[in-house]
């Protein structure tokens, strides 16, 4: 992965190639109640910073009829009609609210399951329903939810059918006992949730298969970056590093080789080599998904650090280690898929607000968010840089939000609408500096106006006096990237402007500070 890089002494530093047929990933922003609560105010912030995609969950227990009852109720679980309107309403209104804003949908359909579809045993059952749920009743959650949004359905008393979702995510952090439980057994031992992972993934493919969905883009993992390292500790409802969580998945070992025997057996994989040669066929969704999706957070580091001492993470920076061992994983079983990465989570806590679990600044927040796009860019596996989440949450916990609960902007807004970074910031006089940045909303713009939108690289002398356009440059990247090199005059500042072609308002990046020698 690429870091900052200090120019020291008389020569120019080398600069990074500059990669103009790049595409770059798609920008996610992960939104949950308040989209929920108010779809259209929040779909227009998320039109204004020319978000490609809003991932939102969809919890089970939302939806299911009687949520808190111990037995499942007599009603048809994998049609939509036999659900409770109720539940439906929101996410109805988000899926028709986005249609036609250029700003997609990724569904996830997550926990925590209605109580009657959690197994036995769970130590507080009527509060812990992530134990062992019944990937029968997941299934036909998602056959139902799949129906409803397929493009086909007209609801009860509507005229004409909800529009059609084709982006999917399979539940949220199975490798969090929060999430799903047990994790571990057997003194922290034996890894069991990925075994209830892969039959959630499992009935969820299917369903998908089977209600006209088998062309969408399916995303498996949604995985934490993070977790207690391998023996003691994990348990019934802590955390489990991602990397042995999809180790135990796909009934690979600690060296990557198909596991053998009763440790095979206990964790629900095939124990000899023939059962092997039928994994990958009896498993589709590991094997045929769109892509791993995981939520990179690098733990309040620099992005392009990692957490010492934990091989097994899959921080920003984690992410070469990750794309190897996905890779190992495909080969055992004959498959040469190199499954992209989906970034659906990420972000920076900010203190301010957040006095006890904030990690950064505001403004480091926002420089650090920047930092870690251009290395999420620099990566052609990572498919999208997602920002968690738009509005920081009322208490002031995991305050990651571009907004503050008022509706404030915090810095990361403007870093996010329009990202710039500089790999190389300091350099001899006469020699350029690469600029890499993004005019997010300019794709949508250009669209609409029918006209190229471009980009303006402004500089100011010294860090004072008036700001001067020394490059415009046309924004073509279907996403708003562009990566230019410019001679500067001196030292200075460095910005991005751009002008919103409805309103005319003009908009700025952050500012990067440069220094010539």
């Amino acid at each position: 992965m690429a870091a900052a890089v200090c120019g020291c002494g008389s020569s120019a530093p080398a600069l990074p190639p500059l990669h103009p047929n790049r595409v770059g990933p798609e920008s996610i922003v992960t939104s949950a109640a308040q989209i929920i609560s108010a779809p259209q105010g929040e779909i227009a912030v998320l039109q204004q910073l020319g978000v490609d995609r809003v991932h939102v969950p969809m919890y089970w227990n939302a939806i299911a009829p009687s949520p808190n009852a111990v037995h499942k109720p007599h009603f048809n679980a994998s049609d939509p009609a036999d659900y409770p309107a109720a539940g439906w309403a929101p996410y109805d209104a988000i899926v028709r609210d986005l249609q036609g804003t250029g700003v997609g949908i990724d569904l996830a359909l997550v926990d925590p399951p209605p109580r009657w579809a959690s197994g036995p045993g769970a130590p507080h059952p009527a509060t812990q329903t992530e134990w062992r749920p019944s990937a029968v009743d997941y299934g036909q959650f998602v056959k139902a939810v799949a129906t409803r949004y397929s493009g086909h359905y007209v609801p009860p008393g509507a005229t004409k059918p909800l529009p059609r979702v084709s982006f999917w995510s399979i539940w949220n952090e199975p490798d969090l006992g929060e999430h799903l439980a047990p994790e571990a057994i057997d003194h922290s031992q034996v890894e069991v949730a990925p075994r209830y992972y892969r039959a959630l993934v499992d009935a969820a493919w299917s369903a998908f298969q089977s209600t006209g969905h088998g062309h969408d883009t399916i995303l498996i993992g949604e995985l934490a970056p993070a977790g207690i390292r391998s023996g003691a500790g994990v348990g019934d409802f802590n955390s489990m590093p991602p990397l042995r969580f999809l180790r135990a998945l796909y009934c690979v070992n600690s060296s990557y080789q198909p596991l053998r025997g009763a440790a095979a057996t206990i964790r629900g994989c095939p124990a000899t080599a023939a059962g092997s040669a039928q994994f990958a066929a009896q498993n589709p969704g590991l094997f045929k998904a769109s892509g791993l999706a995981d939520h990179p957070y690098p733990q309040g580091l620099p992005p392009n650090q990692v957490t010492p001492g934990e091989p097994d993470y899959a921080e920003l920076g984690d992410m070469g280690t990750v794309e190897t061992a996905l890779d190992r994983m495909q080969r055992d079983y004959g498959s040469d898929r190199k499954l992209p990465i989906w970034s659906t989570e990420f972000g920076y806590q900010t203190k301010p607000p957040d006095p006890e679990s904030g990690t950064v600044s505001p403004t480091t927040a926002a420089y650090y968010m920047n930092w870690a796009e251009y290395i999420t860019w620099e990566d052609p596996r990572l498919a999208s840089f997602d920002q968690y989440l738009l509005v920081d949450p009322t208490n002031g916990i995991f305050a990651t939000g571009l907004l503050t609960d008022t509706g404030a902007p915090k810095p990361a807004f403007y870093a996010y609408r329009m990202p710039i970074y500089l790999p190389v910031n300091k350099t001899t006089k006469g020699q350029p500096l690469v600029v890499w940045g993004c005019v997010r909303p300019a794709p949508d713009a250009a669209r609409s106006t029918h006209h190229t939108q471009y980009g303006l690289v402004q500089f100011q002398a010294g860090g004072k006096g008036p700001w001067k356009t020394v490059q415009r440059v046309p924004i073509t990247n279907i996403h708003g990237y562009f990566e230019v090199r410019q001679t500067f005059s001196g030292s200075g500042d460095v910005r991005i402007a751009w002008t919103y072609p409805h309103h005319g308002q003009q908009v700025y990046s952050r500012t990067v500070v440069i220094t010539l020698q």
